[in-house]
């Protein structure tokens, strides 16, 4: 058997290989949800921005033109390395890429205005510890923005979900619901402000191929969204061709000025 990988290596090896392939990425590049996010940082030309598991940097390359300085943090070098090239070719030298997990950040207390973040927290070792180092280094009265994909309340299309997640994805830990989220940002000392909910439509071919997902783990999805009952497969769209809807959303938090 081979050797196992610690959970952080297992992430930082699935999205550096597909670094290009999540730049690229139509599902990541554009959306409301995006420009959503990003206007968290309009009007604010002198704050510095975290963005916190930067993926391919579309958080980062929307919000750098309002601001003083974007830092795109990630645990994938590569992820940081096709950043930083972006970042260049697009002229923003006001863009900076630091290295690390967000359980432990490398920075001081209250050292962002803002600290975003987009789809990434599903993939957090420690949830509710990457919440409080994002409230730490966050100053009084500044502002908070996760996206993310959010988990059915309902156990039986929770169960269902995660699990097809998982096989896409082994470095999947989990898609939190909606209570769980705002509960879990009071309990890191935020406050939230607002929550928008949508739904999203994943085109199920480019999904499995942005993450070279394995043809038996494929095959293993497609036998999944075929068994299960008609109520999980309404609940998602499921498609004839596996493609799917699942709810995302924004929570906008504040940390209480001092």
């Amino acid at each position: 058997m081979a050797e196992k990988q610690s959970h952080q290596a297992l992430v930082g090896g699935q999205f550096g290989s597909r670094a290009d392939a999540y730049l690229t990425s139509a599902v990541h590049a554009a959306g409301p949800d995006l420009m959503a996010l990003a206007g968290v940082a309009e009007g604010r030309k002198d704050a510095r921005v975290l963005d916190l598991g930067c993926g391919g940097g579309h958080v980062t390359f929307n919000v750098a033109p309002h601001v003083r300085e974007v830092v795109a943090y990630d645990l994938s070098p590569e992820m940081l390395a096709v950043v930083a090239r972006a970042a260049g070719e697009r002229g923003f030298g006001n863009v900076a890429t630091r290295q690390g997990a967000v359980e432990q950040l490398p920075f001081e207390d209250a050292s962002f205005d803002l600290v975003l973040s987009r789809f990434s927290a599903h993939h957090w070792r420690d949830f509710e510890a990457g919440l409080r180092e994002a409230a730490r280094v966050l100053k009084p009265g500044g502002i908070a923005g996760f996206v993310d994909a959010v988990a059915p309340a309902d156990p039986l299309y929770d169960t269902f979900f995660q699990a097809i997640e998982l096989l896409r994805d082994c470095s999947h830990v989990r898609d939190y619901a909606r209570a769980e989220w705002e509960a879990a940002l009071g309990r890191a000392g935020l406050q939230v402000a607002s929550t928008d909910q949508w739904r999203l439509r994943l085109d199920f071919a480019s999904w499995v191929e942005r993450m070279r997902t394995p043809p038996v783990q494929v095959e293993a999805i497609r036998a999944l969204q075929q068994a299960v009952s008609a109520q999980v497969t309404a609940w998602f769209d499921t498609e004839p061709d596996g493609s799917f809807c699942l709810d995302a959303a924004l929570f906008r938090a504040a940390k209480p000025a001092a």
